[in-house]
């Protein structure tokens, strides 16, 4: 798909291209939506990507995503300090507060242990979630990053630098979906689902 076009909608396509999960097509869709658009539905795009980089940052307590120096989450007095939900990005956040069960606090790693992409404990906000820590008013984290490889690598690298630290480490549980049919699961989450199972009587 590359080079098929001149000029400035070949670069639209290639920027857009650029972004997670669009690929050649999306990319060439997009960019022709965008050209038979109205000028103030496309400026109305432009002006949400300018002021997302100019007045969005990272809270300066767990790392979420706020217009503010500290979130909305962190100011929420009605929250208890007494546990930290550890997530990779921010928009794990989201789909946990949509639940409407955990009135925590949270920290966002910015990703997690990727050895083959580069990323160490180091590259990840691993040591100001030890800051956090040292208050003495925690005394659980839940590790509640994805449930793959790199996710898993750091759910155990936490685990273990955690524990001398004497607070109470968990994980949330994974397994079947509801609504899921156990044919189709693979043995991975299986296995997750017999570890995390619950008793009936």
């Amino acid at each position: 798909m590359a080079g098929v076009y001149e000029g400035a909608v070949q670069d639209l396509i290639d920027e857009l291209g650029r972004l997670p999960g669009v690929g050649p097509k999306s990319a060439q869709r997009i960019a022709f939506y965008l050209l038979e658009a109205d000028e103030q539905e496309v400026r109305a795009l432009v002006d949400a990507l300018e002021a997302v980089k100019e007045k969005v940052r990272f809270c300066s307590i767990c790392g979420n995503v706020t217009e503010n120096e500290v979130c909305s989450i962190c100011s929420d007095p009605r929250r208890t300090d007494a546990v930290i939900c550890v997530v990779e990005e921010s928009k794990d956040i989201v789909a946990i507060e949509r639940t409407h069960e955990f009135r925590g606090r949270y920290h966002v790693l910015g990703g997690a242990i990727d050895p083959i992409g580069g990323i160490g404990p180091d590259q990840l906000r691993i040591r100001e979630l030890y800051a956090r820590l040292s208050s003495g008013e925690v005394n659980e984290v839940i590790i509640a990053t994805d449930p793959n490889i790199e996710g898993e690598a750091t759910a155990t690298y936490l685990a273990l630098n955690l524990a001398p630290l004497g607070v109470t480490v968990s994980r949330l549980a994974s397994g079947l979906p509801v609504g899921g049919d156990l044919e189709y699961a693979d043995e991975i989450t299986i296995s997750r689902a017999l570890e995390g199972r619950t008793r009936l009587n």
